[in-house]
């Protein structure tokens, strides 16, 4: 079986949900299934420049074939205007309106749809389902096409255009149940082959030196909140939540927001801005946290979570987040808040009982190990792949 992955980044360096699951799924696949697999993204690692810094061209990266091309256009200036009118009534947008907003937000890749269409893979996964990529792509893949939406409750999976997206995929391949249902109820899916996947997660990459040395700030506890700093992320109120909750409990707690940053958190003693850390500082950080937190209202999946839980961190979620939420929920390894008296209301709870937070801990490792262990994920998404093919382009059906 050959698989070719569509994304509009690839990388190592992308730190970003979408594009490091599509990476997982195609480097498992390789490993454990020795499946062909073949990539095409951009040059680009800015998801808001799509500026290119990659070469383009051919290479391998982990076993897997990867065919880099320039982005002729990145997210035009443009853009903002555009999407702040759109995003008030996206429905009573025109499909002429929401095909000018994929194309502003980029990247506008048309020599890689151009190669993709090309491809000798059996199938094509196209991760996500919002950018030009993906909406070009799959509207003339001749082969069978699977999308993996990573979607989320927001105004552009609204638009117009997408219909045609969503339309054209003869598979799917949904992160939770929580949006395979909201994807239902926007684009109707129930008649083409679609599986409930999620992610898979692997082992701790953690050395052993003290998350609080890593940090800069020895022996003091600390909170973690792990992804980009943005404000679409939650990184913004959380940073709020947290100074006001050390204005009304002071003491030595710390927060630390590790990843790439994009917001502007003001500045505060308590608080700890990494930037990017390496995967051995990110995964020796989140061991020696006290709570997680994912402050997020707009994920598919977060694989952030899970990995909290590999280290038995118990994680606090954005309440309004049905996917991080209901991950708790069926664990039993985390809890939720929906606004700043429940942040305070859960920290302290948490902050002040070690036999809980050790429970939600072992819970959470228990539903990882239990669901994402990559050798069962990956066998699961074989079979499914290989049924989507067997149906052929244009196939329905629920699988």
């Amino acid at each position: 079986m050959k698989v070719a992955f569509c994304t509009p980044r690839y990388g190592t360096a992308v730190m970003g949900g979408a594009e490091t699951a599509a990476r997982q799924l195609a480097e498992h696949l390789v490993s454990l299934c020795g499946w062909e697999v073949e990539v095409y993204s951009t040059c680009a690692l800015d998801h808001l420049t799509w500026e290119n810094v990659l070469d383009e061209g051919d290479g391998t990266l982990n076993g897997v074939d990867v065919h880099r091309f320039r982005a002729v256009g990145g997210r035009d200036v443009d853009f903002y205007g555009l999407d702040g009118r759109l995003r008030v009534a996206p429905t009573e947008a025109t499909r002429r309106e929401a095909q000018r907003w994929v194309d502003l937000n980029g990247p506008v890749a048309p020599d890689l749809v151009d190669a993709l269409c090309e491809t000798d893979a059996d199938v094509v996964a196209f991760y996500p389902y919002l950018h030009y990529p993906t909406v070009r792509g799959i509207a003339r893949c001749p082969r069978p096409a699977v999308l993996h939406p990573a979607a989320h409750d927001e105004p552009a999976l609204y638009l117009p255009v997408f219909r045609g997206t969503y339309a054209s995929a003869d598979g799917f391949c949904f992160h939770t149940t929580a949006e395979r249902r909201l994807v239902q109820r926007v684009h109707p899916t129930a008649d083409r082959p679609q599986i409930v996947l999620g992610l898979g997660v692997g082992a701790s990459a953690a050395t052993g030196r003290r998350g609080g040395e890593v940090l800069g700030i020895g022996e003091r506890p600390y909170v973690v909140s792990v992804g980009r700093v943005d404000d679409h992320k939650g990184s913004s109120m959380l940073a709020a939540f947290f100074a006001t909750y050390k204005e009304r409990h002071p003491g030595p707690l710390a927060l630390a927001l590790v990843g790439p940053v994009s917001a502007k958190i003001p500045p505060h003693p308590d608080i700890v801005l990494t930037g990017v850390v390496d995967e051995p500082d990110k995964w020796d950080i989140v061991r020696d946290a006290t709570v997680s937190v994912s402050p997020s209202a707009m994920e598919s999946f977060s694989l952030v979570v899970l990995e909290a839980w590999v280290e038995r961190v118990p994680v606090v979620v954005n309440a309004l987040c049905d996917p991080t939420r209901e991950h708790c929920e069926r664990s039993g390894g985390g809890l939720w808040f929906a606004g700043y008296r429940e942040f305070e209301a859960v920290l302290d709870r948490l902050l002040a009982d070690e036999k809980l937070r050790r429970l939600l801990g072992e819970r959470g490792r228990a539903y990882v190990e239990r669901h994402y262990d990559w050798p069962v994920l990956i066998a699961r998404y074989a079979r499914f792949l290989t049924e989507v093919v067997g149906r052929g382009k244009g196939a329905g059906g629920v699988y």
